[in-house]
């Protein structure tokens, strides 16, 4: 395997609005290697500065020091073969029918009709929506959005999957059935993945490996956690729940020093 995407000593300030309490320091130096085709979880406290280091590797933020690499090159806009899933139904064009919306980036980049209309099938069959091609975002379920928007990111065919909590506004059971769905595409594409989580449960049922961040300000990954679970994975098993029990004393941990700084 290739290494996808490498963070050498990555730290990341940000100023304050007019300057008001100097800068804050939101990461503080992450090292961090994903090998191709991974699916890597990157999971902490809320405020550790998750998606900052997902916007790194994005190419939405630069980083203050260090580097940022994807395939051996480092980082410095935004680009094709790294896609992007948002929290946010935001994300989507209201105005844009669920096939125009996939087909966005498509057209944007001038591919040609024909092969436009074979991608957009494709990736509509790959996430059960094409019945739904003509529907617009308002007509479509939480779940069905984020589908939508997995197939846009996968229309471009990016080497890289970004999911910066993609699935946090769903109910529990539609929580369940994407997370599911993510992993049955995963494995019929093989991406490299970076999905973002607060959620530990998620995170064990998702990833090959799990990074945990320490609390901010000069958040770093605190350690870096295999899951040895076969797939598919079931959460009821002991070595689920060792696990499971392990992640969670060291989150808690991190949650409690963040209340007593």
């Amino acid at each position: 395997m290739s290494v996808a995407i490498e963070l050498a000593g990555v730290a990341k300030r940000f100023e304050r609005a007019g300057g008001a309490g100097g800068d804050y320091q939101a990461l503080g130096g992450i090292d961090l290697t994903i090998e191709e085709g991974e699916f890597f979880c990157l999971l902490g406290p809320t405020g550790c500065g998750k998606s900052t280091v997902l916007h790194l590797v994005a190419g939405f933020e630069q980083a203050s020091a260090g580097s940022v690499r994807v395939f051996g090159e480092a980082v410095e806009k935004p680009d094709a073969d790294r896609g992007v899933v948002f929290q946010t139904e935001l994300a989507l064009f209201p105005w844009l029918t669920v096939a125009e919306n996939v087909s966005f980036g498509l057209r944007m980049r001038g591919v040609p009709a024909a092969e436009q209309a074979a991608i957009l099938e494709r990736n509509l069959d790959l996430v059960g929506l094409p019945k739904h091609r003509d529907k617009f975002p308002r007509e479509l379920s939480g779940g069905m959005k984020q589908r939508v928007q997995i197939a846009r990111a996968l229309a471009n065919d990016p080497r890289i999957l970004l999911m910066d909590e993609p699935f946090g506004a769903l109910d529990a059971q539609t929580r369940r059935r994407m997370q599911e769905e993510v992993v049955r595409i995963w494995s019929e594409t093989r991406k490299t993945v970076i999905f973002i989580t607060h959620d530990i449960g998620e995170a064990i049922w998702l990833a090959d490996r799990i990074g945990v961040m320490t609390r901010g300000p000069a958040a770093r990954i605190k350690e870096i956690v295999e899951v040895p679970l076969k797939r598919p994975r079931h959460n009821m098993t002991p070595e689920y729940v060792e696990l499971y029990n392990a992640l969670s004393a060291t989150i808690q941990a991190e949650a409690e020093a963040m209340l007593n700084d």
